[in-house]
C-alpha cells in the first residue's frame, strides 16, 4: 500500500508517494537540501532585481527634478533677454547708475530718497544729452524698468543656487551635472558682472563724441552672447535629462542632417549677435526700406570709416546690412535643412523640431522686416528679439533629437 508524505522545505510543499516511509523521508531530505541553494540563488536574483529596479527609478526621479530645474533656469533667462530688450528699447538701461549687490535690491521709498537718486541721474551723459526734458514721475518709470531687469537677474541666481545646493548636498544630482553645472553657475556670475561692465560703458562721458550717450555696442553683443550661450547649455541640459532620443536609423541623408543642423545653429547664434550691434547703433532707424537701402542693393556709406574692419562694427549702416544678409542667409539655411529632412525617416519629435524650426524661421524673418518698416515700434522690436531665442531653441530642439543614441 502506498503511503503518501509531505514535508515543508523552505516554504515549498513537496510530496512523494511510496511503500516505504524511511525511504521516502530519504528522497525528501536529499531533494530539499538540493533546493535550498537554489531557492537562495533565485532569491538573491529576485531582491537584486528589485533593488535596480528602485535604484533605476530613484535615478529617473532625480534626473526629471534637475532637469526640470534646469529648464526653469533656462526659461528665466529668456525672460532676462526678453526684459533687457524692452530696457534697451525704452532707454531705461543707464537711469541706475550704482551698482550693489545687495543694497541695490531696496529702491527709493521715500519722497527725499527719489530726489538723491534723480539728482545722481542727471550728472550723468544720458541725462544731459538724451533725457533733459525728464521729470521725476518719468525718471521713476524708466528706473524701474532696468530695476526689474536687474532684480529678475538675482532672481536667477537664487533659483539657480538654492537648487543646485539642496540637490548636491541630498546626493540627487547626477554625477554627470556636477561639473556642468559648476560651469553654469560661473556664466551666470559672469553675466551680471558683464551686465554692469556694459552699463558703465554708457556712463562714462566721451567728450570726443558727437553721437548720443549709449552702452557699448561690444559689451552689449557680449553681454547677450553669453546669455545665448548660458541659456543654450541650460536648455540642453534640461532636454537630455527629461528626453531619453528616440532611436533612429543611420543613414547617409540623416547623418547630412545632422551636421547641417549643427552649422545651422552656429548661424542662428551670429545672426542673433550681429542684432546686438544692431541694436546697440540704433541701425535700424537708417535704412527703413526693404528689400533695398534707399534705392541701392548696397549702401554708399557701407565703407565710411577707417581701418575698415570698424566698418563692421560701429558704421550703422553696414551693421544693418550685414544683419540683413544674415537673417536672409539664415533662413535659406534653415529652410535648406527643412527640405533635407523630407526624405530621411525621423522619429515623430524630431520632425515636430524641424517644421517648427521653419516655421519659426519664417515668422522671424517676416517680424524683423515688419520692424524695420514701421521704424522700430518697441512691442514689434521686442517680438522680434524674442523671435530669435525661439529659432535658437528650435534649432537646440532638433540638434537634441538627431543626437545618435548610444548603444547600451
Amino acid at each position: 500500500m502506498f503511503r503518501v508524505i509531505c514535508r515543508n522545505a523552505v516554504g515549498t510543499s513537496r510530496c512523494h508517494y511510496s511503500k516505504s516511509p524511511s525511504i521516502s523521508l530519504f528522497v525528501f531530505d536529499m531533494l530539499a537540501n538540493v533546493s535550498r541553494p537554489r531557492i537562495g540563488f533565485l532569491s538573491r536574483r529576485f531582491v537584486s532585481g528589485v533593488a535596480a529596479k528602485c535604484k533605476s527609478a530613484t535615478t529617473s526621479a532625480n534626473n526629471r527634478a534637475v532637469g526640470l530645474w534646469l529648464g526653469g533656469c533656462a526659461g528665466m533667462v529668456v525672460g532676462s533677454v526678453v526684459l533687457g530688450g524692452v530696457t534697451r528699447l525704452t532707454e531705461s538701461g543707464l537711469s541706475m547708475v550704482d551698482w550693489h549687490l545687495v543694497k541695490g535690491m531696496r529702491p527709493p521709498w521715500t519722497d527725499e530718497e527719489w530726489e538723491e537718486e534723480f539728482k545722481k541721474y542727471q550728472k550723468y551723459p544720458e541725462y544731459q544729452f538724451v533725457h533733459k526734458e525728464i521729470t521725476l514721475p518719468e525718471f521713476k518709470r524708466i528706473f524701474y524698468m532696468e530695476y526689474t531687469h536687474r532684480m529678475w537677474g538675482r532672481l536667477i541666481g537664487i533659483a539657480f543656487a538654492l537648487p543646485a545646493t539642496y540637490f548636491w548636498i541630498r546626493g540627487r544630482m547626477p554625477k554627470q551635472m556636477k561639473g556642468r553645472v559648476i560651469i553654469y553657475g560661473s556664466l551666470l556670475l559672469f553675466q551680471g558682472l558683464l551686465g554692469w561692465y556694459m552699463v558703465k560703458s554708457g556712463l562714462e562721458e566721451k567728450p570726443e563724441s558727437t553721437e548720443i550717450a549709449r552702452v557699448s555696442q561690444y559689451r552689449l553683443a557680449a553681454h547677450l552672447g553669453s546669455a545665448l550661450v548660458l541659456y543654450s547649455l541650460l536648455f540642453w541640459s534640461a532636454h537630455k535629462l527629461l528626453f531619453e532620443v528616440e532611436s533612429v536609423r543611420e543613414t547617409r541623408g540623416l547623418i547630412r542632417l545632422r551636421h547641417t543642423t549643427r552649422w545651422g545653429k552656429a548661424i542662428i547664434f551670429l545672426t542673433a549677435l550681429s542684432g546686438a550691434f544692431v541694436a546697440g547703433l540704433d541701425a535700424g532707424l537708417v535704412y527703413n526700406s526693404f528689400p533695398k537701402m534707399a534705392d541701392c542693393w548696397i549702401p554708399d556709406d557701407i565703407a565710411a570709416l577707417t581701418p575698415k574692419w570698424r566698418n563692421v562694427f560701429e558704421n550703422a549702416s553696414t551693421v544693418q546690412f550685414n544683419h540683413r544678409v544674415l537673417g536672409t542667409t539664415t533662413l535659406m539655411g534653415i529652410l535648406g535643412i527643412w527640405l533635407m529632412a523630407r526624405p530621411v525617416d525621423l522619429p515623430r519629435r524630431a520632425r515636430l523640431a524641424v517644421n517648427c524650426l521653419a516655421g519659426m524661421g519664417v515668422v522671424q524673418v517676416g517680424l524683423g522686416i515688419s520692424t524695420l518698416l514701421y521704424y522700430v515700434p518697441m512691442w514689434m522690436a521686442s517680438m522680434h528679439q524674442t523671435g530669435s531665442v525661439l529659432v535658437l531653441t528650435a534649432a537646440l530642439w532638433l540638434s537634441r533629437e538627431l543626437t545618435k543614441r548610444p548603444v547600451k
